[in-house]
């Protein structure tokens, strides 16, 4: 009789441990996937104020580059699929068509000198720069929590309770512009 009650009693033990520690896997990977989500809606942030300021940036730009509307119409398009995208998929896709044209623009500008030398222009333009960077950064602590995320839900014994939690991986990355590979050409 004994041996029965010390044995129900190890059982018991070893549910309240393995429950335990599944509570607290489950409890890290929720606290992951919100960090996760966190460092996207601060991407989200630095994205936004990008936006705000393309439209002063273009209307400074049309002032001396009217012939130049196929550039500024393709980052006033690509500014409009990046505020209508819902998922962080396709924000991704719809930053890189934007940072595409933005560089596009930046090449333009190096044809107008007197743009260039525009105490406004050169304001917005260093407002822009500085978002960039903050994008940067953004972007890099993202991927991090997803990266982090990610891994906790493959190893043991957090795997066992994202399957039983319905935790599932993010592939929604920010990978860099495979143009971006290419080392600029400088010409004297």
């Amino acid at each position: 009789m004994k041996t029965g009650w010390i044995v129900a009693g190890v059982i018991v033990l070893a549910a309240l441990v393995m429950g335990s520690s599944l509570m607290g896997s489950r409890n890290d990977l929720v606290t992951q996937r919100e960090e996760y989500r966190g460092a996207f809606k601060q991407v989200d942030v630095d994205l936004q104020r990008r936006l705000d300021l393309i439209p002063n940036l273009v209307e400074t730009v049309k002032g001396f580059a009217a012939q130049e509307k196929s550039v500024l119409e393709s980052i006033a398009n690509a500014r409009a699929q990046m505020a209508g995208a819902k998922t962080p998929a396709e924000r991704i896709a719809g930053n890189s068509q934007l940072e595409g044209a933005l560089s596009r623009l930046l090449v333009v500008v190096e044809n107008y000198p007197q743009l260039k030398s525009n105490e406004n222009f050169q304001r917005l333009q260093d407002q822009l720069e500085g978002t960039e960077n903050r994008i940067a950064v953004s972007r890099q602590r993202y991927n991090k929590a997803v990266q982090t995320y990610n891994t906790n839900i493959e190893l043991f014994p957090k795997n066992v309770a994202a399957s039983m939690f319905g935790f599932t991986r993010e592939d929604a990355y920010f990978n860099a512009d495979p143009a971006a590979k290419q080392a600029p050409k400088v010409a004297f």
